[in-house]
Formats: structure tokens, sequence, C-alpha cells
């Protein structure tokens, strides 16, 4: 099974990950690397040029999602249970935004993930994440 294509489908089937232009640039053993354009149809403030939580928020919880997926004992599809976004800052107007989460724990029903957003500044994040995920199939 080539769950980086499993896990590409899933993210290029959920409406609103195709519309914030998201895309899958790695994909390994419980960890998931993404990002999303900067796109003024998303801005939050017209005076700042600021993307909308929003959109940050969707593209780190796909992204967990897809680190969920990915994992050795993670089976099949996921769902969130719970997803808590610590906003550290606003991301900077123009710049791509990147997630990188990680599947760090799994039982026989969830899945526990921690993720970070970024723009080009690697070093001050633009949220963080952690939030449980639903594990399908796992006996």
């Amino acid at each position: 099974m080539d769950k980086t294509k499993i896990a590409r489908q899933f993210i290029t089937a959920i409406p609103h990950a195709r519309e914030l232009g998201m895309f899958l640039d790695h994909l390994t053993d419980g960890i998931a690397v993404m990002s999303m354009p900067y796109d003024e149809r998303f801005v939050g403030d017209p005076a700042t040029g600021v993307i909308h939580g929003g959109a940050v928020f969707a593209l780190l919880d796909t992204c967990s999602g897809a680190a969920v997926m990915s994992h050795a004992r993670s089976p099949g599809g996921t769902a969130t249970i719970d997803l808590r976004i610590d906003y550290m800052r606003a991301a900077t107007p123009g710049q791509r935004i990147r997630a990188r989460a990680e599947c760090y724990h799994v039982t026989r029903n969830v899945a526990f993930v921690r993720a970070t957003a970024t723009d080009d500044d690697d070093d001050l994040p633009v949220a963080t994440a952690s939030g449980s995920f639903t594990v399908e199939g796992l006996a």
C-alpha cells in the first residue's frame, strides 16, 4: 500500500484543501509536511494582508490527518477528534505557510499528533497544534 498516494488522494478529495492550494511536500512514517501558498483570497485583514487564522487551522488539521494516515500502526482513514491551536504570531503576508505534523503515539482507537506552522522564519512559529484523531481498522 502506497501511503503517500493514499494521503495525496485524501487531501485532493477535501474541497477546502484543494481551494486553499494545499500540497503534500513530504510523507514518511508518522510525519507529514504540507504547504499552502499565499493567496489574497484568504486574507483575514485587508489592512495588513495577513492570512486568516482559519486557513492556518485547516492546514494544520489536514497535515495532522496525513501524519496519522502515514503512521505504521494506522491502517486507514482518520478523522479529527480534537485539535488545539495556539497562534503565536501573524503569518508574514506574501509568504508560503508550511506545516509539519508528527503522529507520536497510536492506541487502538486514537492517534496523537503535534504540529507546527511556519512561514519563511522557521525559528518563530506562526502556530502550534496538538490533537487527537480516530484510528480506523486497528485490531
